[in-house]
């Protein structure tokens, strides 16, 4: 079962139009957000550079944040005027969610969501 949502003027986000990496990124502005640190460029690239163990290059990075703009799963906003800031909408936060519990069910051998 898909994990989809509802991002506003009539439109939808599935966790399958993402790819792996978007997914990731999704992570690291959640952890950010959890940690209550600012989630621009590099904060988050820093995040993946512990999750992958290597350093993530920008030509990979900002188109997936634009992507995930675009998806409306970020907000994307100036922090200055060099610097953007990523924020996870509630659409991005719910998919997140759903991800979760989809996975966490079937950990746990029940119904998926």
């Amino acid at each position: 079962m898909s994990v989809e949502v509802d991002v506003g003027d009539d439109r939808s986000a599935n966790w399958t139009d993402l790819t792996a990496f978007e997914g990731d990124v999704l992570y690291a502005l959640a952890r950010l957000e959890a940690d209550e640190e600012t989630s621009y460029g590099l904060a988050v690239k820093r995040v993946l550079r512990d999750l992958y163990d290597e350093e993530i290059n920008h030509g990979r990075l900002y188109p997936a944040l634009d992507d995930l703009a675009k998806h409306g799963l970020v907000e994307k906003s100036a922090l200055d005027k060099r610097t953007n800031e990523y924020v996870l909408t509630d659409a991005g936060r719910e998919l997140i969610r759903g991800r979760v519990d989809l996975l966490a069910g079937a950990l746990a051998g029940g119904e998926s969501a």
